[in-house]
This record gives structure tokens, sequence and C-alpha cells, in this order.
């Protein structure tokens, strides 16, 4: 009971399918080939109401002039003066007597402004439609004003179409009457109808060796589209750096290759940075695991001596509990860090103000002057320079650097200078000391989170890796940029742009 809806439900599937096919190729197809039976549909309308019309008028014109060639004695017309019975001077009857005229599938007749008619032919020939009187009394005047009568297409008593004209014979002025030629259409019609059933034919002939043509044409056309497809099919997540072909000689294809290229760029990008977020990620949880495992060990092994005995002890007592201050201090200053890493990572929204940056550097000079100690300080700074930021931020990338160069240089002979310039639309702030420098393979790393030049002197100096990273993420997050320039032995240069803030003077 079941199977018959189902396989009149497959049925209408494969009906629709057939009637609006999905594929492009079957679509292309289908509406060219429903184009081109219209168009030539169209065709042979024009051509058939084109053809109907010319033969029409040639025929109507040839009739004209056989009857302005013909003498009214052939017609057995005679002057109204003459002695006879007949109105147009001819014997009564059917076209007999001294009418020796007769042309085989016309209809020939006679008539006035008065509104006699006459068949010459009668029932010889073929019959001749009549008129209204008023239409005859009409034609007859216009044609005596030597007025052109178009043809007509009228059914006669017998059914038949016909197409008739008007004309008079001889002079206007000699009061002769008027002719009616007619003949039938049917001969015309079928000759329409013939050149229609060849213009047919042929069009189906054209219609299928244009399918089989068109259908090779259309699918070498579609050989991009189906090499892209099958590209597509083939990328995956670990081929994303494949690219499609760019020229084709399709403009639509190529500027699809170019769409998709891009996304698969995009995509590529998004991967890379997100494996290189989770390398980050495991580097910097290893690391800071690695920076938190030492000092809460050192704190465990003080703790472990004074559970030994070592706290009745004042001397030890002391220098256990000092040790354990500085670790603490030390572990406390790494996990402020990494929360202050964690909050620019999430690029919030920052309290901005325009700020004269000069004058800001002059209010921490006392600030960095007891930091540098015996060292050499040096403030080169330009007057008025306005930029758009956190005051705090901008303070604690100057402490940052400056206490960068103080842990890098010596303590009598070391020298410290920072300036400030405005150039290009742009604050150029440099930190600047003649300290140990920093090797070259280094330099790309140097502001990578927990990297250090030196182990063993940055953890004597209680620095974890940081505080360059949390530089540049300030610096970027303010539009700006961080850049170094060092030579070992001779010291290093840190340069920051930032955008500089039009204010009215």
């Amino acid at each position: 009971m079941n199977s018959l809806p189902k396989k009149n439900k497959l049925r209408i599937r494969r009906l629709h399918h057939w009637i609006w096919p999905r594929s492009l190729r079957s679509q292309l197809l289908s509406r060219s080939l429903f184009v081109l039976a219209g168009l030539l549909l169209l065709i042979g309308i024009l051509q058939f109401w084109i053809m109907e019309s010319f033969l029409y008028r040639n025929q109507a014109k040839t009739m004209e002039e056989q009857l302005m060639s013909m003498p009214p004695v052939w017609l057995g017309i005679q002057s109204r003066s003459g002695s006879s019975n007949n109105p147009f001077g001819g014997q009564a009857g059917n076209g007999s007597g001294n009418r020796v005229l007769f042309i085989p599938d016309r209809s020939l007749a006679l008539f006035d402004n008065q509104g006699t008619f006459e068949d010459i032919f009668g029932e010889d020939g073929l019959k001749a439609p009549q008129l209204a009187t008023v239409e005859y009394q009409d034609i007859t005047d216009e044609l005596k004003e030597q007025k052109h009568i178009p043809y007509r297409i009228v059914t006669d008593s017998q059914g038949n179409e016909q197409l008739i004209v008007f004309a008079s014979p001889g002079p206007r002025n000699r009061g002769l009457p008027m002719v009616q030629m007619g003949t039938a259409t049917k001969p015309l019609r079928d000759l329409i109808i013939k050149q229609l059933l060849i213009f047919l034919m042929l069009s189906l002939l054209a219609m299928v060796a244009g399918l089989i043509l068109y259908t090779k044409v259309l699918r070498r056309t579609l050989v991009p589209l189906s090499n892209m497809v099958n590209k597509v099919q083939q990328i995956d997540a670990g081929s994303l750096a494949e690219r499609l072909p760019v020229v084709q000689g399709q403009e639509e294809v190529d500027q699809l290759a170019v769409s998709f290229n891009g996304m698969l760029e995009r995509l590529e990008n998004s991967f890379e940075a997100e494996r290189e977020s989770k390398e980050q990620m495991q580097r910097f949880l290893s690391d800071a695991s690695h920076e938190l495992r030492t000092p809460l060990t050192s704190i465990h092994g003080f703790i472990e001596v004074l559970q030994r005995g070592a706290a009745t002890n004042q001397d030890q007592l002391y220098k256990a509990l000092d040790s354990m201050h500085g670790e603490s201090v030390r572990i406390n200053k790494l996990v402020e860090d990494l929360l202050l890493l964690t909050k620019l990572d999430q690029a919030p929204k920052q309290e901005r103000e325009v700020i004269q940056l000069d004058s800001l550097l002059l209010e921490m000079q006392p600030q960095l002057a007891m930091m540098a100690q015996q060292r050499s300080m040096h403030l080169d700074l330009t007057a008025e320079v306005y930029v758009l930021a956190d005051a705090y931020k901008v303070k604690q990338v100057v402490l940052n650097l400056f206490h960068n160069a103080v842990q890098h240089t010596d303590l009598e002979h070391g020298a410290i200078s920072i300036t400030l310039y405005a150039t290009h639309h742009k604050a150029e702030l440099s930190v600047k000391d003649n300290g140990t420098g920093i090797e070259p393979e280094h330099l790309p790393h140097i502001f990578e989170r927990f990297y250090r030049t030196s182990s063993s002197r940055s953890r004597k100096q209680g620095g974890a890796g940081l505080g360059l990273a949390i530089t540049r993420s300030i610096v970027e997050s303010h539009g700006g940029k961080i850049t170094v320039q060092s030579q070992v032995d001779l010291g290093t240069d840190f340069m920051i742009l930032l955008p500089l803030h039009k204010t009215d003077v």
C-alpha cells in the first residue's frame, strides 16, 4: 500500500529534476534552447506576416496591371449611348456575347456608382464576390478622382476567400463602368504554409545540430569551473596553502578564483594564528609555571629549614624570612605582570586623553634620576608634542625601558639619554644607553614573553622576561610601534613611534 506513493514521489522528483535541472550545464543548455526556440517562433510569426503581406500586395499589383492593360472591348464594354438592354453595353446573359475574355482562377465583375453589378465570367469561372452598394459608390468616386484603392480580402457566396482589386479601364471621361478582379487566397496561403513548414524543418534541424554542438562547446566552456570544483574538493585544513589559478580565460571564473584564493588565505592566516596562539599559550603556561615554581620551591625550602629547628636561631630565622619576603615580592610582581598582559591581550577600552608628552617626561625626571643613581642622565625634549594616550600607561613604558637601561649599564660610567622629536605626524621617543648591548641573534625575540638574553643575569636582577613584552603591548594598543637597535658593548637604543594629535594653538 505504501510502495505506490513512494514510486509516485520518485517519478515526480525525476520529472521535477528533468523540467528544472539543478546542474549549471543542464540549466544553461535548457535555457539556451528555450530562448532559441522562442526566437525561432517569433521569426516564424514575423515571416508569416511579412510573406502574407508581400504576396498579397504583389498579387494585387499584378492584377491591377492586368486590368489597366485590358482594352474595354475585351470586356464587351460599350459606351452608354449604344442601344442595349444591358446597362454596361454588352449583351445580357452570363457574360457571353461580345465578351471574349476568360482568365482561369480569376473572378471578374463590372459595377458602377448606381450599385449595378455584373459577374462577367458567371458560372464559367470563379464566382465574383459582391460588395454593398455604398461601398461601390465610394470606390467609383475614388477611382474617378484617380485615387489608388487598396486591395480587399472578402468571402464570396460560395465561402471562398478572395483578394479583390478595383480599376477603371480606359479613359476616365468616357463614362465606362468600373472593373473588379479577384483571385482565391488559398494558393497564396498554401505557399506561405509551405514556406513555414520548410522553415520549421530547418529550424528543428538547426536546433538538433545546435544541441549537439552546443553541448560540446558548453562542456569545454565549463572545464575551468569543473577543475575549480575538483580542486576545492581536494582542499582541506592541511592544504590551505593551495591556490587556484587566477587566469583561465574566463573573467567570471577568474574573479571567482581570486575571491576563493582570498578566502583560502584568510583561512590559512586564521589557522596559522590559532596555531601560533596555542603554541604561545603552551609556552606561556610552561614559562609561567617555571617562573612560579622557582620562588615557591625556595619558599618551601626555607619553611622546611624553619621546621627543622632554624626558627630558634634568630640569625637563621631573619635570613629565611628576608629570603621568603623577596621571593613573595617576586611572585607578586610576576602575577601582576601576567594579569596586565592578559588585559592588554583582551584589548579593553582605555581611558585616553590628550597629553603633552614633553611635560610628562619632565614630571618623571626626579623619579628617573633616583633610578639612575650615579649614572648620568640626559633629556633632549621637543616642546609641545601632543599625543592621545593613557598617561599612566605611557609612564609605565618609559619606566620599563629606563629600568632595563639601568640594569644593563655600569653604575659609575653608565649614561642614559631620553630624546623626544616630532616628525612625519609621529612622536618619536628614544631611550638610549651605553650598556652591554644585545647579541644580534637575540634581537628578533627581545619582545617575546619570558625571553631572556641571559637567564642567570635576569634571575639575579629579578626579571621574568615580561617587561619588554608589556611595553610592546602598550605601545601597539596606542597605535604605535617600538623598535630596537643594539651593538654588543656599545649600548642599546629603543625607539617608540606614536601618532601625533593635532591641537589648536
